[in-house]
């Protein structure tokens, strides 16, 4: 739509309107077949670095073949004057419709090629992370690494990737990965390259079942290479590819359970320690290397079942007494606080209890109970290692939780240290959803 006309003579009106028309960004030929049009808080959002365009911002949407069956993979997207902002991935089932890739046209395979070289550049960025004693690690980011969707996990031998939206899910993206997996890690003892969605993500986005089989397997690796066996901080642990929450084993903790191990042993808080929400033992098999005595809770018979077999893998470096209980964290910490129990060292490593907004109100409840009977069971002098992983709880929220916690204590809490994810798991600062998983180390007067 043109501007309003200016008061003048009509001959002078009408050369105005045609030079307004002649300098106005012309949408592509493309983006008039088939685009997104977004809504100006959308495009402000896209202009100032983010990448994510939600359903209810798009004002409209067309392709060559009306349909959702027939949606594109790839979409142009423009503002409500016709300005191209980009090119996304495109998802018509899912919240988070567009996902920008470009800031430029893209084609198929000019997508493809875009894919190839970010990909190997995320690849370059964990190499020097990986070591003989952290053969672990992501390898891609999705949005962190400028490819929104794609993560990519090694476990030692075995490669896992997930693809989080409908845009990704082309066997063009699915053989770009494999190659260029396979050329960046030919140094590397690979059995296999297999895709396993998530799935609640699978659910949210309305993606189909994975294929079972991997997308590459070495043919010299035994079918029983799906199950491997990888190191974080020299110790071992255990990963099944057909199954395991998320895609296995918490990568972005690999640094904090080291830094649980050094804090423990520098404040001397090396007696009992609890692991709360324990998973497959992460943080209580590190803390077993100073502690004389170490117990993990967890609501997940599998979870402790793979912890306990880590365990016996790690028995040659550690000497504690280690103990495994099936529960439900709340209860225990309840009961146990209640009782008077008492701990050197307390981890608490919940699930994400804060999914959306709405949700923060309730989560910052659950986190001020679970840090509150942790701080009445820590000695004086002791360690509280307390995390979320919820992105919509700021750091500002969690800590005035724990804050609130400790006041009902009677306890004087000292903060040693703020930390977050493993450097595999880098954030964006434009990209606050990036920065998800916070850490806070806390020393208990």
């Amino acid at each position: 739509m043109s501007k309003p006309r200016e008061p003048g003579p009509e001959q002078h009106q009408e050369a105005q309107g045609a030079k307004r028309a002649s300098a106005r960004p012309q949408a592509p030929l493309a983006f008039q077949l088939t685009g997104a049009t977004v809504s100006r808080r959308a495009a402000d959002r896209l202009r100032s670095g983010q990448v994510w365009v939600y359903a209810s911002e798009i004002e409209s949407v067309a392709w060559l073949n009306n349909g959702a069956e027939a949606a594109p993979a790839l979409m142009p997207v423009a503002d409500a004057r016709g300005i191209l902002l980009g090119t996304a991935l495109y998802s018509p089932s899912s919240q988070i419709a567009l996902r920008m890739v470009a800031r430029d046209l893209l084609d198929q395979g000019g997508w493809l090629k875009l894919l190839d070289a970010r990909l190997r550049r995320a690849i370059a960025r964990r190499k020097p992370l990986l070591t003989a004693e952290n053969d672990a690690c992501r390898l891609c980011f999705s949005e962190a690494d400028e490819l929104p969707g794609v993560i990519a996990d090694k476990y030692g031998s075995l490669v896992v990737l997930q693809f989080l939206t409908k845009g990704l899910l082309s066997a063009g993206v699915r053989e770009t990965c494999v190659r260029v997996l396979r050329e960046e890690l030919a140094g590397e003892a690979m059995a296999a390259i297999v895709e396993r969605p998530d799935p609640r993500i699978r659910e949210i986005e309305g993606l189909p079942a994975a294929e079972t089989e991997p997308l590459w397997r070495n043919k010299s690796a035994p079918s029983a290479d799906l199950r491997v066996r990888f190191h974080l901080n020299g110790l071992v642990f255990h990963f099944d590819a057909n199954a395991g929450q998320k895609t296995g084993a918490f990568l972005d903790q690999r640094a904090n359970y080291a830094a649980t191990l050094e804090w423990a042993r520098q404040m001397g808080a090396t007696g009992r320690a609890l692991d709360v929400f324990c998973y497959q033992g992460g943080f209580a098999l590190h803390l077993a290397q100073a502690c004389g005595r170490v117990t993990g809770v967890d609501a997940s018979l599998p979870s402790l079942e793979v912890a306990e077999r880590n365990l016996a893998a790690n028995r040659n470096r550690m000497s504690a007494e280690v103990e495994w209980i099936e529960g439900d964290a709340f209860a225990v910490l309840r009961d146990w606080s209640d009782a008077g129990e008492k701990f050197d060292a307390i981890v608490l490593d919940p699930p994400a209890f804060a999914k959306t907004k709405r949700a923060v109100e309730g989560a910052l409840r659950g986190y001020k109970e679970l840090n509150l009977r942790a701080l009445k069971m820590v000695r004086p002098g002791g360690l509280l290692v307390t995390c979320s992983c919820s992105h919509h709880v700021g750091w500002a929220e969690l800590e005035g939780a724990v804050a609130s916690a400790a006041a009902d204590a009677q306890r004087r809490v000292r903060l040693r240290e703020r930390r977050g994810a493993a450097p595999d798991h880098p954030v964006i600062l434009t990209l606050p959803e990036t920065e998800y998983l916070k850490c806070l180390v806390l020393e208990i007067e």
